[in-house]
Order: C-alpha cells, then structure tokens, then sequence
C-alpha cells in the first residue's frame, strides 16, 4: 500500500508514551537530555553542540523538534511508576517521503538515567510499528561513525549496515562528521519486530524508575 503521513497522536507502550512534541515540553526535556554525557557521542554535532543554557537548549529543541509536513516529533515519557509522566528524552520519525516510502527515524537522546532500560527499544517498536503500519517500505537510522554507544544500539535492532557517507556535515566546532548509515526494510520488519518484543518480554512488568537507574550507574 501507499506510504501516508502518519497523524499525530500519542503511541502507548508499556514502558513508554510517545507523544507527540509541542513548545510546553522544552523545558522538561532540556532538563532530561542537556548533559555533556548525551552529547559526548555525537548526538547534537557532538560535545561542542552542547547549549551552554536553557535559552541555548531553547533554540536548540525547536530547530531540532518542530513538527513539519515531513517529521513527526515525539516527547518520551515514562508510564507507570512514581516517575510516571516524566519526559526522558525525544526522537522523531522526519524526511518522509511518501512517493519513495521511505523514513529517518533519529534525532533520538535520553536522559542517561534510562540508558540500557526498556525505553530504547520500546520507543523503537514504537515508531518503527507506526511507519511500517503507515505503508513505508524503508527506514533509515544513522549515527555519528565514532558514536559507538548509538551504532551498537542500531545495530541491536536488526538494521543492516550500508554503509559510511564521509565528510557529510559540520560540526559546531568546525570539523566534519562522518555519518555510518543503517536501514529496515518492510519486508525485514517482522524479524525485528519480534527481536525487540522478546527483548522487552525479558524485562518483565517492572516499570522503569529513574531512582532505580541512577542507583545502579
């Protein structure tokens, strides 16, 4: 069938809502993700993409997490639990093109409290089920070559490796990201669909809590 244009709505898991990105949710997010930590891998053009303040992180989010006719942005938030409700981090499903049916699915952080938690791969299942389901026959995901945390995490879905494009973006500081490019494809989904299912089934009913993560790092 057709790609289409998903509508924006709420995607609930067990572990995680997707909800869909709107100005009220900056502040919460600024104080989940804007740490040297979650930059230090490339995400945001890398350490110096760092905003050096709220107003900074500001600009930053709307540039990054503004919905448009081709990108549908989302806040990660907790479900159940005493941090229920708690925005953890963003990611977006852009650069749809229906005509070639194909979709990015990136722009991803969370807070380092949730690192190696459910959310990751329950936020995967998520938009990846909402893009396969729209009729997208493709999904890119990408990462900074030397982020290793980020490429191992794609790499655990299922996603085939195509391949390095070289000197593709600057960074704030000047120098030039390599970006290490992966995709799904419809016909690959089902596998990886059930890879993440099992993945989560592992981890039970036991919600995620932010309390519980710190104490553990």
């Amino acid at each position: 069938m057709p790609a289409r244009r998903p509508a924006p709505a709420p995607l609930v898991g067990r572990f995680v809502t997707l909800e869909p990105m709107t100005e009220a949710d900056v502040p919460a997010l600024e104080r989940a993700i804007r740490r040297p930590e979650v930059f230090a891998g490339g995400y945001g053009g890398g350490p110096s993409g760092l905003p050096a303040d709220e107003a900074a992180f500001a600009v930053f989010a709307r540039a990054s997490y503004t919905p448009e006719p081709d990108a549908l942005p989302f806040a990660v938030r907790l479900r159940g639990g005493p941090d229920d409700g708690t925005i953890v981090g963003a990611t977006k499903l852009g650069d749809l093109d229906l005509d070639n049916e194909s979709a990015h699915l990136g722009w991803t952080a969370y807070d380092p409290r949730v690192w190696g938690s459910a959310v990751n791969p329950e936020t995967k299942l998520l938009i990846l089920g909402l893009a396969f389901d729209h009729g997208f026959g493709r999904v890119k995901l990408q990462a900074d070559a030397v982020n290793d945390r980020s490429r191992a995490a794609i790499e655990r879905l299922g996603a085939r490796f195509e391949g390095v494009l070289r000197r593709v973006q600057r960074r704030p500081d000047g120098t030039w990201r390599d970006t290490a490019v992966y995709s799904i494809l419809a016909d690959e989904w089902p596998a990886v669909r059930a890879g993440l299912e099992a993945r989560l089934a592992e981890r039970g009913d036991r919600v995620v809590q932010l309390a519980d993560r710190a104490a553990a790092d």
